[in-house]
């Protein structure tokens, strides 16, 4: 088993509940969690904490990695048509990884193409989410958790341990 995971965030306006507990999370499991942004250096949360960039998103090669982690916030929207994140996103589908995305992130993947016939939650704070949904052919589920085979959703801040405990069970498989 691969033991390191990507965790994508925004370099600036990432949630930091999400990245933080998911974090946490996933290497008291044991792995490794390398984290990505469009740019390097050091990322500033939505509530103006920080965190240091280990790669940029060119940088990031999705092999070398067991799953690809999404964490929201407002500044998660810079990559919703980030070509460069499209791609590692479609990568990591072709190659069968666990993709996950939290909040406002599940967007990413709608905008990626990856959720045709999938079973999504995620930040519905705009009444948007069916919506969007719905125009990639993806069914939206108001919960806190959902999979839907290798993908992985969550609501927000409030889903985030459950979040982080659902990847870790799904890369124990």
């Amino acid at each position: 088993m691969n033991a390191s995971i990507v965790m994508i965030i925004a370099s600036n306006g990432y949630q930091p509940i999400e990245y933080t507990t998911t974090k946490k999370i996933l290497e008291q499991a044991g792995f490794m969690v390398t984290v990505a942004s469009d740019k390097a250096g050091t990322a500033i949360a939505s509530d103006k904490t920080t965190t240091q960039v280990d790669i940029t998103l060119n940088n990031v090669i999705v092999d070398h990695y067991a799953a690809v982690v999404l964490i929201g916030g407002p500044g998660a929207l810079e990559h919703i048509d980030n070509e460069i994140v499209h791609a590692l996103l479609k990568t990591a589908y072709q190659l069968k990884k666990i993709i996950a995305a939290i909040c406002i992130a599940p967007r990413i993947l709608a905008h990626a193409g990856l959720l045709k016939g999938k079973r999504i939650t995620g930040w519905d704070g705009d009444g948007e989410l069916a919506k969007i949904l719905h125009s990639c052919s993806a069914i939206y589920e108001p919960r806190h958790v959902v999979i839907d085979g290798s993908i992985i959703t969550a609501s927000g801040p409030m889903a985030a341990h459950e979040f982080g405990t659902k990847i870790v069970e799904r890369l124990s498989l």
